[in-house]
């Protein structure tokens, strides 16, 4: 007999809806990176006000879109999509340009993508044969803020190498357990639990 908890914890109305306030909110973080990557190196790899106020709106619509939508009561299958593809695709070319700088190693970007790659893949499989996406889990959420907060040290604070290394490792580690988080959810799901 299959699992028939909600793993959520609680059952959420989910809509159809494409065009809410907090859809386009988390939209419109995959448009920061690139300013971001141009002004700073057209600034002689120096960050400025424009860099700062562009990293602050990703950041603050990170958590806004969350709660508009569920204020709003406009959680959708779309946001619930878009929001963490948001975050991965502004996120990668971030670090992809600080790869490039040489302030990260290539092999965490790597880790990165491969990671992220692998758990869209399990979460396009969920969306195919049950029609819905799976919610981000809560471990998934800590991942993105310990991995921001290691780019905004690189970034921000480029003398202070043992604050790079340290959240360098807690990013991994998180990362890793987030993943392992994510398969078996998966697999709980697979298994029959329900889910909004």
């Amino acid at each position: 007999m299959g699992i028939t908890e909600n793993i959520d914890g609680k059952k959420v109305s989910v809509s159809g809806k494409v065009f809410t306030v907090s859809n386009l909110i988390s939209f419109s973080r995959v448009f920061i990176a690139f300013p971001i990557m141009y002004i700073h190196y057209r600034n002689n790899l120096m960050y400025n006000t424009e860099i700062i106020v562009l990293l602050v709106y990703g950041v603050i619509s990170d958590y806004l879109d969350g709660l508009v939508a569920r204020k709003t009561n406009t959680i959708s299958e779309v946001g619930k999509m878009i929001d963490p593809i948001s975050d991965k695709l502004c996120a990668g070319a971030l670090f992809i340009y600080t790869v490039w700088l040489g302030w990260v190693p290539t092999w965490f970007l790597i880790f990165f993508v491969v990671r992220d790659v692998l758990i869209i893949l399990g979460s396009s499989f969920i969306k195919v044969k049950y029609g819905k996406v799976a919610m981000s889990t809560m471990s998934g959420k800590i991942s993105v803020n310990i991995i921001s907060a290691y780019w905004l040290s690189v970034f921000f604070l480029r003398n202070m190498e043992s604050v790079h290394q340290f959240l360098l490792v807690l990013s991994v580690l998180i990362m890793t357990i987030s993943f392992l988080d994510y398969f078996n959810r998966y697999r709980r799901i697979m298994k029959g639990a329900q889910f909004n």
